[in-house]
This record gives structure tokens, C-alpha cells and sequence, in this order.
């Protein structure tokens, strides 16, 4: 059986026409010399893949986050966040549109609060936020220390590992929201019943393009640095016993029900198969690394040949974790 994949199914669109590039040029009154144009993305992801993204506006904090996005919204411009990199796979053909490159990363702690809290700007580096809550003596996100991602994909995708994730730590994301175009977004403070959370999804991740993640307050416990830090120090050897180094994505397809991804893929066969310079890991069949010159369309390919071979051996559908980002409609 041949399955094809729809990449259409998978894409972080936040809007459907596709502009030229002299109708991003009132961009440049906007945004001034902050604005960069026709922008490699290989080297702002985690495979270091992607094609050019036809704009690129860097912003450093929640606010310049929220200004930029209420403004292309009301240019309908259409945009895409760019935060850590991980987790998704950027097309050869790049980005359309407008790439925000989401540096918001003010951290702070209210060790008082009952329960401890952290409260994070959307692109603060979830793995290090878990870090310096061990720092503090402060528990609850051991699980996270080795993550690659940020605030905002992780509450996007309730990211997870060894047990614990985004839906069992957050208390509330402040969204910027956008109604309408006719309307002006709005800031809300979503609890996490409202971001409708199931494994590696929510709400938002289910409808891109409508509401966008500022920040996010989270949960944590009262413990010492070095009960937390020795049980994040376990994590990560597990971490990198177990799963390759090297440029790849993370976490390739979701866990099936009651299975495992990784098993499914090494039982048919799949560890070490390549397509051009990408390659499925020799050590976790869930992780397809570039060896160097990998382009998206090797990947896409690659994702293809796995997705049909485990539906071949097992009658089992794999669903992908990673995002894919930009144009494919050409392989479609």
C-alpha cells in the first residue's frame, strides 16, 4: 500500500494568499532596518534545513511579540513564529510571508507564591527555565531540562518527556487573540482547561494562525537544588544514551496508543535507511538527522518511505509530531 502523506495536513499557515515581494515593502515603514528580507532559515533550525523566508522581523520582547503580530494581522500579511527551531521541518522553498523570530525570553520567579511559580516570556528556552528552577530548589519541570524548544511551542504542542508535560505544569498563557480583522486582538489569560490539551496537541496547535502565545505561568514545588538536580542530571544521561546527537528535529511521529513510534520503525526495518543526506538514527529510529546536506525534501521523502512501511507491517497509521513549515503543496 502506498500512503501519501498531505503536507497541506501538517502546515503553520496563518493565511492562505501568498505575497510578492514588493507587497511586503510598506514593511519597511513599519519595521525600519528591524526587517530583513529573503533570509536563510537553515540556520535558525534545529536540522539546520529551510529555505529562505521571505521576511524576518527579530522581536526581544512579549510586547514587540504582540505589536508585531497585531500589525501584520491588520496588514493581513500572512506570519509564522520561529522560536528554538526544534520540532519542525522548514520547506526547501522557504517561508512565505512574514518570519517572526521570537526572542522574548524574561524569566521570573515568585518563590512566595503557593504553589511556586515561574512566569516566562514565550521565547525563553524551556530547558534552561527547568534549570534555573533547580537552581532555586524549585521541582516540577526535571522533565523539561533537555528540551530544546521554548515557552511558546512548548504550550503550543504540550511538549513532554519521562512522564511529565506543558498540561501538567501551566496555570495560565496570556494569548493575543485575534477575533476578526475588523477587530482589535486581544490579550487574554488562558487557563489550561481552555487550551483543550491532549498528548503533543491543543487548541492552538489545532487551529494556527489565530492567537499567538506572549507568555505563560507555571507551576512548580518547594525541594532542594540538589534532590532537583540529580534527578535532571539522571534525565539527561537517559537523554543522550538514548536518542542521536547531531542536527535533527527531535521527536519525529507521535507514540501511537499503547506503542511506541521508535519500535514500530526499527521493527520494520527502518533504522540507518536514508534518502539522500537525511537518515533515519541507527541508535532511535524516531530521529531522522541530517548528516550534513539534507535538504527538506529528503526528509519529506524519508517520512513517506517510514510512514508506508509501518502501515504496511502493522496496519498502523503514524501521525507526525514535527510541524511542517512553509510551501509543500508541490509535493502534493
Amino acid at each position: 500500500m502506498i500512503l501519501k502523506l498531505k503536507a497541506g495536513n501538517h502546515i503553520l499557515n496563518t493565511a492562505p494568499r501568498k505575497p510578492e515581494y514588493a507587497a511586503l515593502e510598506p514593511l519597511k515603514r513599519v519595521f525600519g532596518e528591524r526587517i530583513q528580507f529573503n533570509v536563510p532559515l537553515a540556520r535558525y533550525t534545529a536540522a539546520q534545513i529551510g529555505g529562505p523566508a521571505m521576511a524576518l522581523l527579530e522581536v526581544k520582547t512579549a510586547d514587540e511579540l504582540g505589536l508585531a503580530a497585531r500589525t501584520l494581522w491588520k496588514m493581513q500579511v500572512p506570519w509564522n513564529v520561529l522560536g528554538g527551531g526544534s520540532n519542525i521541518l522548514v520547506s526547501d522553498r522557504g517561508v512565505q510571508g512574514v518570519v517572526l523570530m521570537n526572542r522574548a525570553r524574561k524569566v521570573k520567579f515568585d518563590e512566595n507564591a503557593q504553589p511556586p511559580t515561574v512566569w516566562a516570556e514565550s521565547g525563553a528556552n524551556l530547558g534552561l527555565v527547568a534549570r534555573l528552577a533547580a537552581a532555586r530548589g524549585l521541582s516540577g519541570l526535571e522533565w523539561a531540562a533537555g528540551i530544546p524548544g521554548t515557552i511558546g511551542g512548548a504550550v503550543v504542542g504540550n511538549a513532554g518527556a519521562h512522564g511529565g508535560d506543558m498540561s501538567g505544569n501551566l496555570l495560565v498563557a496570556e494569548i493575543l487573540q485575534q477575533i476578526s480583522h475588523s477587530e482589535e486582538a486581544k490579550v487574554e489569560r488562558w487557563a489550561v482547561k481552555r487550551l483543550e490539551y491532549g498528548y503533543r496537541t491543543s487548541l492552538l496547535k489545532k487551529k494556527p494562525g489565530l492567537a499567538i502565545v506572549l507568555a505563560a505561568l507555571l507551576s512548580l514545588e518547594q525541594s532542594t537544588p540538589a534532590e532537583v538536580q540529580a534527578k535532571i542530571a539522571s534525565f539527561v544521561e537517559y537523554r543522550h544514551r538514548t536518542q542521536p546527537p547531531g542536527a535533527s528535529m527531535g521527536s519525529m511521529f507521535k507514540n501511537p496508543s499503547g506503542d511506541y513510534a521508535g519500535r514500530l520503525l526499527e521493527e520494520a526495518g527502518l533504522k540507518g535507511k536514508q534518502v539522500g543526506d537525511a537518515q533515519i538514527s541507527d541508535l532511535h529510529a524516531n530521529f531522522f538527522i541530517n548528516l550534513g546536506q539534507a535538504t527538506a525534501e529528503d526528509v519529506f521523502d524519508l517520512i513517506q518511505l517510514a510512514k508506508n512501511k509501518v502501515l504496511d507491517k502493522f496496519g498502523v497509521e503514524l501521525e507526525l509530531e514535527i510541524e511542517l513549515v512553509g510551501d509543500w503543496n508541490y509535493l502534493n
